[in-house]
């Protein structure tokens, strides 16, 4: 099987994501692939939901951090993160990093702000991270992991701009090419670029012609004003439903700002009401439980009705990390 061109600006390839997918197993769930019948009927077309919310940490972010670890252990020896890793995130990448972390035999410290909940600081020590709340802002928070870096000599593990996390989150493409080998188009979140350009990729070394399509916020759109642009900006954060689809992509970008331009045929954003009603839709129909991010495939498809008559579509539902609140939230914004 031949693989995509190894570039000085992504450096993602088939052959990376075959090695991603040795390195993850047994670590990583292979998640279920199930098909709709209420969305399929709904949209005359195969709907198929990729359940990223059946991870251990229930989302997708686990096969990066788990890569990127497992590939930094096999290239440099276990004594090259002696020191640990670290990182900052409230959500689902530090869920992340702490379980591969204790999976993997490295101590790992997640930095976060004096202003994340309690519950959140406890889910993470659970999973064996040692948490340091620092300063009052998650800015302050990335500063610690900067000194840990710099200073301690820990290991950064980021969220998304690297090859090594791109490639992990690839593995889903390979999943999907095994389980639905003639799938037509793939509709997936896009935010920072490491699940839609890792999947991407592997899908495009397959089979080129698959669709993939990413959908963003309505506002604080990063990645799609960065393509935009021809160069990485920064954008004005915004509260949301999705809010891990949030955020900037870094002005210093090395990775998934090419990885998206090269694998993402096309776009689309989505207001708050639509990702509040896929997410009640979800709930009441499907019997998920999912967070904002991970229903804006259906969101895009509902919102701009997409012409997806006679086609195999697949949704990542990429996490299942969504409070009560954000719940009654939608539910108020769907009229529910």
């Amino acid at each position: 099987m031949n693989e995509l061109p190894m570039t000085p600006t992504h450096g993602v390839t088939l052959g990376e994501i075959y090695r991603a997918r040795r390195r993850i197993d047994g670590q990583v769930a292979r998640t279920p692939l199930v098909r709709s019948r209420a969305l399929s009927e709904r949209f005359d077309a195969e709907i198929w939901l990729k359940l990223e919310t059946q991870q251990p940490t229930g989302a997708f972010k686990l096969r990066g951090a788990t890569n990127m670890i497992a590939a930094l252990i096999e290239r440099h020896g276990r004594e090259a993160l002696a020191k640990g890793v670290t990182t900052a995130s409230t959500g689902n990448h530090g869920r992340a990093v702490a379980y591969a972390a204790a999976q993997l035999g490295v101590a790992a410290v997640i930095c976060l702000s004096r202003l994340v909940p309690d519950n959140k600081v406890a889910a993470i020590e659970a999973l064996g991270a040692t948490v340091k709340r620092v300063g009052a802002s998650q800015d302050e928070a990335f500063d610690e992991v900067a000194r840990l870096v710099a200073e301690e000599g820990m290991t950064l593990i980021p969220p998304f701009d690297d090859a090594l996390i791109a490639s992990g989150q690839g593995t889903i493409g390979l999943e999907l090419l095994e389980d639905l080998p003639d799938l037509d188009q793939v509709i997936v979140g896009l935010s920072g670029g490491g699940l839609l350009g890792g999947i991407g990729a592997a899908l495009k070394g397959v089979r080129p012609e698959v669709k993939v399509t990413g959908v963003s916020l309505s506002a604080g759109a990063a990645m799609h004003e960065s393509l935009m642009a021809g160069r990485p900006v920064a954008v004005e954060e915004v509260e949301s439903l999705g809010d891990s689809l949030g955020g900037g992509i870094g002005l210093d970008n090395h990775c998934t700002f090419a990885l998206v331009g090269e694998v993402m045929d096309a776009h689309v954003q989505v207001s708050e009401t639509a990702i509040a009603h896929a997410m009640v839709d979800l709930l009441e129909h499907e019997k998920m439980l999912v967070e904002g991010a991970a229903a804006v495939g259906l969101a895009a498809l509902a919102e701009h009705r997409l012409d997806v008559s006679g086609q195999r579509v697949v949704l990542i539902v990429s996490g299942n990390g969504v409070s009560l609140d954000s719940l009654d939230r939608a539910r108020r914004l769907a009229g529910r």
